[in-house]
């Protein structure tokens, strides 16, 4: 199979190292050049959870002259969704699926701007860690579970067949009928962990064990819980100070992607996230205070630098 990932970064070094291994073509798409050459010229090593290994793959800084693919990944930011989607557009053929992967609200809109919904699966990966350590290397530092859903909605064909092959290149992988459930229930913890981490500066079992974060954590999970139910979500579960806790339990010294951006001066997906809650906030009519101020805080620290 031939698979492209778009948005070579930390996340998608992972996924990309993992199909080079099951015997896959792989593409590893990203606008970082010198991360693109170092692959070409010794292979993408991937450190961590699950070994050390080198792996050797093709990299591209854009889809240019990559040709059609089976399996099309997006994990770039969500600023990148619209211009990855809009990339793959004209040569995605009916057969091929599109397997998006982001934290925060708003991808599946994006992509469907530019791509048919029913080629679309969106993945919510729990529990997985990873960081950049320099150009060519990835660290890995947790991988729970990948949780699939079809956009369309339903059990499809297209979904399962998408789903054995992530689980044939050794990720832990669950299909699902109802991918909104899904992108919310990640959503409320990247909320809790996301922008709070960079005010606080602290990884997430440190946040979550601290007197003075924990309170500002947790309520804004709650925040968004509650949106949720508002919504008609139909959320799994009904405490979600447990579920935080269940997620950092298993990963207490990992550092959100929104804080390993803030460290490396990139702009945070603070508007994907935090910056999300209130605005559903107000279309359900629920008042979004811990989240106000984190949004504020984070913006008031990314113009000081």
């Amino acid at each position: 199979m031939r698979i492209a990932v778009l948005g070579a970064g930390a996340m998608g070094s992972v996924y990309a190292a993992h199909f080079a291994e099951a015997g896959h073509e792989v593409w590893a798409i990203d606008t970082w050049a010198q991360h693109v050459d170092e692959i070409n010229a010794n292979g993408l090593t991937l450190t961590g959870f699950t070994g050390d290994r080198t792996v050797q793959l093709q990299g591209r800084t854009s889809l240019e002259g990559v040709g059609t693919c089976d399996m099309y990944v997006v994990a770039t930011k969500m600023t990148g969704v619209s211009s990855a989607a809009e990339a793959i557009s004209p040569g995605l053929q009916p057969r091929a699926t599109v397997v998006t992967i982001q934290n925060g609200l708003g991808a599946a809109e994006l992509i469907t701007e530019h791509l048919p919904a029913e080629n679309v699966i969106v993945g919510v990966a729990q529990g997985f860690g990873a960081k950049m350590v320099g150009p060519g290397h990835a660290h890995q530092s947790g991988m729970q579970l990948l949780r699939l859903g079809a956009l369309s909605g339903g059990l499809t064909t297209r979904l399962q067949a998408a789903e054995r092959v992530w689980a044939n290149a050794g990720f832990p992988t669950a299909t699902y009928d109802d991918i909104e459930k899904l992108i919310w229930e990640k959503f409320i913890v990247n909320v809790a962990l996301g922008g709070p981490s960079i005010v606080a500066r602290l990884a997430v079992g440190e946040l979550t064990a601290s007197t003075k974060w924990r309170p500002i954590a947790m309520g804004c999970a709650r925040e968004a819980f509650d949106i949720a139910l508002a919504l008609g979500v139909n959320i799994s579960f009904d405490d979600p100070v447990a579920y935080v806790d269940a997620f950092v339990a298993k990963v207490p010294l990992a550092k959100p992607s929104m804080l390993q951006d803030h460290e490396a001066e990139r702009p945070s997906e603070l508007d994907a996230i935090n910056g999300q809650v209130p605005i559903y906030g107000q279309r359900a009519g629920i008042p979004t205070p811990f989240n106000d101020e984190v949004c504020a805080q984070v913006r008031q620290l990314e113009a000081e630098r």
